[in-house]
């Protein structure tokens, strides 16, 4: 959540800052809220320090050998009282914590206005599309040409959204995540970890998902549920969640390899064909945990980590800064990077990293001790994917296909195809 204080001490100029982002606070409810929760807060104070000035007069009558049955009635009357106002002033704080949740963050200074994709702003690019002399195939006739790309089975296991990989392509995308992994953890500095794929409610309110994204959540029917993750960042920040990291452990760079699970709720009729959006997918996630100061540099370091993965596999690329009104609800500030898609002629996103600054941490209750204060504070979280497994194998199906409906392997990545270097019926 946003720091509330910016709402208590500038709430004006926090409004403007909302609805750059598209969201309009209704302030008229905020301060109703916010003046009942002082109000209340004020007299279950003064009826504390009222009942602990007359529970030590008790002692003192006492002492004195004088009769104290009135003032022990007194406390017990100012007892019931503070519990009244206690529990009153618990319902507005869980209240307006519930609108805390439902806020989107606020942008960074540096994040360029605008209200949806064709306002981001290009910051550079990386090898050029290549140019084919033979009508370009997409990546379903690929597949389907090579044999290895079931639809239609998958339809039948489970709906759409869905596919079937077989023989060398499967393994090509094993290969992918494999060579991610060890990219991220051999030359990044980053630590593998194998997370839960099941989470519960509160993980997920910790990084920003509940409540405004329930929909697009896969849910057991347990009660209370559990969700099958969206994206590996969610067990990943977690894991410092209710704790305060000692500065010297930071930063922490973690990484990991998960399916995926999302409904894709609001995409309705886009992306119907292929791989390009599915209920389920695989991706390699990044995550930073860091000091405050650092989060900006880490920004800078985790997108170039991305980079490095397509410029190993030769895929043609942009990094984009995001708007402010394409941004997530968590981010204050994203890069996204998009892999250049022959058969489309356009760049598709293919890994998006972001610094969410203390959003997340303040939900999560993760802080870090600020050794300049001796003081626990919320830590800064970012995440990023180290990229989306199956948009690259789509990207190497197009970019590498052949006339004659081969697909060249990338050189990085034949160690792990023992040496294949071609896809071919």
């Amino acid at each position: 959540m946003i720091n509330p204080q910016l709402l208590k001490q500038d709430l004006a100029a926090t409004v403007k800052k909302l609805e750059v982002r598209g969201y309009h606070l209704d302030v008229g409810h905020y301060q109703a809220m916010e003046s009942q929760r002082k109000a209340l807060q004020g007299e279950a104070e003064s009826l504390q320090a009222e009942r602990n000035r007359q529970s030590r007069e008790i002692g003192i009558v006492k002492r004195k050998g004088g009769d104290v049955t009135g003032i022990m009635d007194a406390v017990a009357r100012l007892g019931d009282e503070l519990k009244g106002k206690q529990s009153a002033l618990r319902e507005v704080q869980a209240r307006l914590t519930s609108l805390l949740n439902e806020i989107p963050n606020i942008a960074h200074e540096s994040v360029p206005l605008g209200e949806g994709e064709t306002e981001n702003v290009e910051i550079r690019k990386w090898g050029t599309p290549r140019e084919f002399d033979f009508e370009v195939r997409d990546h379903v006739d690929l597949g389907d040409g090579l044999g290895t790309m079931d639809y239609e089975t998958a339809g039948k296991l489970a709906g759409s959204r869905f596919v079937v990989m077989k023989g060398q392509l499967a393994r090509l995308h094993r290969a992918l995540a494999q060579f991610m992994l060890d990219l991220h953890v051999q030359d990044h500095g980053y630590t593998e970890v194998n997370v839960p794929l099941l989470v519960n409610a509160q993980t997920l309110l910790g990084t920003g998902q509940l409540p405004k994204f329930e929909e697009d959540q896969f849910a057991t029917r347990d009660n209370p549920p559990f969700f099958l993750i969206p994206t590996a960042e969610v067990p990943l920040t977690n894991l410092v969640a209710g704790k305060i990291v000692e500065s010297d452990e930071l930063p922490l760079r973690l990484v990991a390899h998960t399916p995926c699970f999302r409904r894709e709720a609001g995409s309705y009729g886009r992306d119907t064909r292929g791989m390009i959006r599915q209920h389920q997918f695989e991706k390699v996630e990044m995550v930073h945990i860091v000091a405050p100061d650092d989060s900006y540099a880490s920004l800078d370091l985790m997108t170039g980590h991305a980079e490095t993965v397509l410029q190993k596999l030769g895929l043609p690329y942009r990094v984009i800064t995001l708007c402010t009104g394409d941004m997530g609800f968590a981010a204050a500030k994203t890069f996204d990077l998009e892999v250049w898609i022959p058969s489309q002629n356009r760049y598709r996103e293919i890994s998006s990293c972001s610094n969410v600054e203390g959003f997340q941490a303040r939900r999560m209750k993760a802080r870090w001790r600020n050794p300049e204060t001796g003081k626990p504070e919320p830590l800064h979280t970012l995440n990023g994917s180290g990229v989306a497994v199956g948009r690259a194998l789509v990207a190497i199906m197009e970019n590498c296909q052949q006339a004659d409906g081969s697909i060249v392997v990338p050189g990085v990545l034949r160690p792990y195809m023992a040496g294949c270097s071609r896809l071919a019926r």
